[in-house]
């Protein structure tokens, strides 16, 4: 079993969440403008990505890009990890790959305490990837209890690159915004992204 085993009903009862579905969770913060290579990038990568229509090609032309320019924003506050294996309890399920993993340390070689974000690529269903996304959540919050440095909210996304759904874990509460970004929306989708990272500031 790993985190893709768990649906949202499954992942809620085992690890005992409350769940909080409401529209614009995100909506007061502010966006964060895009870079001009960004925007170049993504012109560029769009129209490869989706005509491969495979979760790799996302991930890879879309997703990543954007993540980058986060790290590229924060520079050595930050660390991106992507397709690793990220471990914490096999007792509880909670083993498997992580698409994307983002620390809030200068650790390069490996993941170091605290995860703040984790992100999901899914080519099309959003809502079915969520279950596998706050599995890894939860797996985050347990690793950075571990590690002494216990983070109040843990940000998680689950996207196919041109939608983007955003959820945050604060102790057993889990929010899922029911609100759907776009590319259109990039700016504000950095900003969410960035938020998470500027707690800490």
């Amino acid at each position: 079993m790993s985190y893709s085993n768990f649906n949202l009903e499954r992942v809620k009862h085992k690890f005992h969440l409350k769940t909080i579905e409401e529209f614009g969770i995100f909506a007061d913060i502010l966006p964060v403008e895009s870079s001009n290579l960004l925007k170049q990038i993504l012109q560029d990568n769009l129209p490869i990505a989706i005509a491969s229509n495979s979760e790799k090609a996302r991930s890879e032309m879309i997703i990543a890009p954007i993540l980058v320019e986060l790290k590229r924003k924060f520079r050595d506050e930050i660390n991106l990890f992507s397709g690793v294996n990220f471990t914490v309890d096999e007792t509880q399920e909670l083993n498997g790959i992580c698409d994307f993993l983002i620390s809030h340390s200068p650790e390069k070689l490996f993941i170091a305490a605290p995860i703040i974000i984790l992100v999901e690529a899914k080519k099309e269903d959003l809502n079915a990837g969520l279950g596998q996304c706050i599995a890894e959540m939860v797996a985050a919050q347990i690793f950075n209890q571990q590690e002494n440095n216990e983070i109040f909210i843990i940000l998680g996304v689950v996207t196919s690159g041109t939608n983007w759904r955003f959820l945050k874990l604060h102790n057993t509460d889990i929010f899922i915004d029911l609100t759907e970004y776009y590319l259109s929306d990039l700016n504000k989708i950095l900003g969410i992204l960035a938020s998470s990272i500027e707690q800490f500031r």
